[in-house]
């Protein structure tokens, strides 16, 4: 145990309340969290800065910057976590970050300091080749820019070459032709050349990936949202990307403004959180920065996050 700040949230109040109390460091083996012959890791691709208002949909700045405080123009930074999960036979990845091919480009607009992804995989023993999974939760950039890489010539290719990409095939029709409002999410040399290399894998709803990993489709966020499930034996873990992309979201009404379908987002994240508290879910943030991790529990009337260090 280590002594580590936990957010106390009221789900149905009017803000958060800061409590500080302790914080649980899992047990790592070589590699990771270990759940019997499967371990997980969150391998993060670096960071960037989105402006507050935008992450915090039609909450107050007065209320949410009480959490965090933005720069000087009002941008806060959110992580780029991914998740490996090393299971007998498989290595799966969970979303790829925002990649390396447009790095300057993101620098100056999203303050991006990314490209972390592969050291990420070579800390854990791994290189791109090893991966036979990638689960894309979505396709917009800060999600599956890391699915391509430049070649010499200048040309994008799969950054995972021998690995099976998995999308929500709504998400991937959403992706071709976007609309006004999420236009700039996406970038079609992320995604294109899976298509074109036959590593693709579309999917039509929820979804088994191998026995204690699926997908479970959560499209409020986006068009064909999918969040992943881990279940081996008494442990479950669920990576919840931007259906609850990080703590400060856990109150039912902190929702995005980019979120697609807002209502549905609430109605999705209180069946997650219910499950979560419910089941002893571990509860990993697709954005979290501070935490990126924690289990949700319910006490004298108020839900809490427990921290965890992976």
């Amino acid at each position: 145990m280590v002594g580590a700040i936990i957010r106390r949230f009221n789900l149905c109040g009017p803000r958060p309340i800061i409590y500080l109390v302790t914080s649980t460091t899992i047990m790592r083996g070589a590699s990771g969290m270990n759940l019997g012959t499967t371990s997980i890791d969150i391998v993060s691709d670096g960071t960037l800065m989105l402006d507050g208002g935008s992450v915090f949909g039609q909450i107050p700045k007065a209320q949410w910057e009480i959490q965090v405080k933005p720069d000087r123009r009002n941008r806060i930074r959110m992580a780029l976590n991914c998740l490996l999960i090393q299971a007998p036979g498989a290595n799966i990845l969970v979303d790829t970050g925002a990649g390396s091919k447009r790095v300057d480009r993101l620098k100056e607009t999203c303050g991006l300091n990314g490209n972390k992804l592969q050291k990420g995989l070579r800390n854990v023993g791994l290189t791109a080749r090893d991966i036979d999974y990638v689960i894309l939760t979505n396709l917009q950039f800060d999600h599956g820019g890391g699915c391509t890489k430049l070649d010499r010539s200048g040309s994008a290719v799969p950054t995972f070459p021998k690995a099976q990409y998995l999308v929500q095939r709504a998400c991937w029709e959403e992706a071709q032709c976007p609309n006004e409002r999420f236009a700039g999410s996406f970038y079609q040399d992320d995604f294109m050349p899976l298509e074109e290399k036959g590593l693709l894998t579309l999917l039509d709803g929820d979804y088994e990936v191998i026995p204690g990993v699926s997908v479970k489709v959560t499209d409020g966020p986006s068009t064909g949202h999918q969040i992943v499930l881990v279940e081996r034996g008494s442990e479950k873990i669920a990576y919840v990307s931007d259906l609850i992309p990080t703590p400060y979201h856990l109150p039912l009404k902190y929702i995005q403004a980019s979120d697609q379908c807002p209502n549905d987002t609430l109605n999705q994240k209180r069946d997650i959180l219910r499950m979560a508290v419910d089941g002893g879910w571990l509860v990993i943030f697709g954005h979290g920065y501070e935490h990126q991790a924690g289990y949700v529990q319910q006490r004298n009337g108020s839900t809490q996050l427990v921290p965890v260090t992976i």
